[in-house]
């Protein structure tokens, strides 16, 4: 390629990540807000403005990425990312996170310093760039980038265990994005190329012994595996969602999973057979962890720490079973798993707000918020994978995507990670219906820490509409299989 069709690439390619090139503008722009308006609006509306132009420019960042799904599937700056069905769709996710996140930080009336906003814009940036990632580089540089972004949140954030958190958080991450960047290298050193979508790698990979290959794998997942919070990369998830604001592990809850997925799916693809059974064996272990900690919880944001452990396990599920029909359950679960865990966060907010949210604190409020907490009870039941919600729906695909793959291929860990996913949704029930317990058949405590914000008619017609999407997705799941079947 010549110096003038080098050139005529990159216009092209600049031209095809428009909304990220949006992103970094929107980021900078952030970055004077405050000092801009300082000057023709008064300093405690500052924060309500910068929060308006933060909505405003999520949805022109909507309206951008819609664009993209007609778009012919091609690579940009070739071979670091690739755009199509896939990526777009995954990027809509992470959008619709953002906005949500955005809503649930106005309804509860956070007052969070100017930097929150950019650096979210960041993060989200960072999201668009993974998902269209085909280069082990560019899939470092844009974890990277979520990592730095996700350290700052956690630790600006306005409470005291905040610091701790975010320490605990820097130090994981830190320990993970070392590993991985070492498995890179290995996998560099043993197949000569970074990108995923090369069959050199496969075949430098296969030169090697299955210790080498699993190993070099395993180091490799290393920064994935975090960003899932997946075992062993586990131990900062349940410190981090108690210290943080409930809308930010809101969104860290979902956002970074959705785009890793995405990734581990583009690597499925090309890793060796030897990448599928390790997938099985974390996410097994995981899944149990998860379940087995969330039973001892006493507080609602630790509880579902856990319980995003054991879901991401699930999340795995579906790519370990190898098959088309695998991939696109994975994907459902995850666009289904977004919808209700932000949900769950945005409840749980509700009915007491910005308070440390102890198990305890719920007692007896169904009786006095039946709607927030009725909205709260089939969210948790969704959770947990009971009808009618689409809870359920994604995990009958997930197990049965699994049971497909081994009867076609009969390998035993398939079978083992089969059994072990289903004992592991019933235990689940032991502390995803313990909330409604709590609400519903505890009495109120005199000195309740839940607030009348419960009452505004705004969070009540949200959360209806919240849990009357959870239910219609379990009687139409089509509204979302026929996007993922476009892929």
């Amino acid at each position: 390629m010549d110096i003038n069709e080098q050139l005529i690439h990159i216009r092209q390619s600049l031209a095809g990540i428009a909304p990220e090139i949006f992103l970094g503008s929107f980021f900078c722009l952030f970055l004077l807000a405050e000092l801009l308006l300082i000057k023709w609006v008064k300093k405690e509306e500052i924060s309500t403005w910068l929060h308006r132009i933060a909505i405003a420019g999520s949805i022109i960042t909507l309206m951008m990425v819609l664009v993209q799904w007609n778009e012919e599937p091609s690579f940009r700056f070739h071979p670091l990312l690739f755009l199509d069905h896939q990526a777009v769709f995954f990027k809509l996710l992470i959008t619709a996170a953002w906005i949500f996140t955005l809503i649930h930080v106005r309804i509860l009336r956070y007052d969070f310093p100017p930097e929150f906003n950019a650096l979210l814009i960041s993060s989200v940036a960072g999201l668009f760039l993974l998902t269209m990632s085909t280069h082990l580089l560019t899939i470092y540089l844009s974890l990277e980038l979520i990592s730095i972004s996700s350290y700052l949140l956690v630790a600006i954030s306005p409470y005291k265990k905040a610091a701790e958190g975010g320490i605990k958080y820097l130090l994981f991450g830190a320990a993970s994005s070392a590993v991985m960047l070492y498995g890179i290298s290995l996998i560099y050193g043993l197949t000569g190329t970074m990108d995923i979508t090369s069959q050199h790698m496969t075949a430098g990979l296969l030169n090697n012994s299955g210790l080498v290959i699993t190993v070099a794998i395993v180091l490799t997942l290393s920064g994935l595996l975090f960003k899932l919070s997946l075992v062993p990369f586990h131990v900062w998830t349940p410190d981090v969602y108690e210290a943080a604001p409930t809308p930010l592990v809101s969104f860290l809850s979902v956002a970074p999973k959705a785009a890793v997925v995405l990734v581990l799916m583009r690597l499925a693809s090309i890793l060796p057979a030897q990448y599928f059974p390790v997938l099985g064996g974390i996410a097994l272990i995981s899944i149990t962890i998860g379940n087995v900690a969330a039973l001892w919880q006493s507080n609602a944001r630790r509880l579902l720490a856990y319980s995003s452990i054991a879901q991401a396990g699930y999340l795995l599920v579906g790519i370990a079973a190898y098959s088309r029909f695998g991939f696109e359950t994975a994907v459902f679960y995850t666009a289904s798993y977004l919808i209700i865990n932000m949900a769950a966060f945005f409840l749980i907010d509700l009915l007491i707000p910005q308070s440390n949210t102890g198990l305890e604190d719920y007692e007896g409020l169904g009786k006095k918020y039946i709607w927030l907490s009725g909205a709260l009870t089939m969210v948790m039941i969704a959770l947990a994978g009971l009808p009618p919600t689409v809870g359920f729906t994604s995990k009958l695909l997930i197990f049965s995507s699994l049971w497909d793959s081994y009867q076609q291929q009969q390998f035993s860990w398939m079978l083992w990670l089969l059994i072990g996913g289903i004992l592991n949704a019933a235990i689940s029930l032991a502390y995803y219906l313990r909330l409604p317990y709590l609400l519903f058949f505890k009495n109120i405590k005199s000195e309740s820490k839940a607030n009348p914000i419960s009452k505004a008619i705004l969070s009540n017609v949200l959360a209806g509409l919240i849990v009357a999407l959870v239910i219609a997705l379990f009687f139409k799941p089509e509204w979302l299989t026929n996007w993922i079947s476009a892929f």
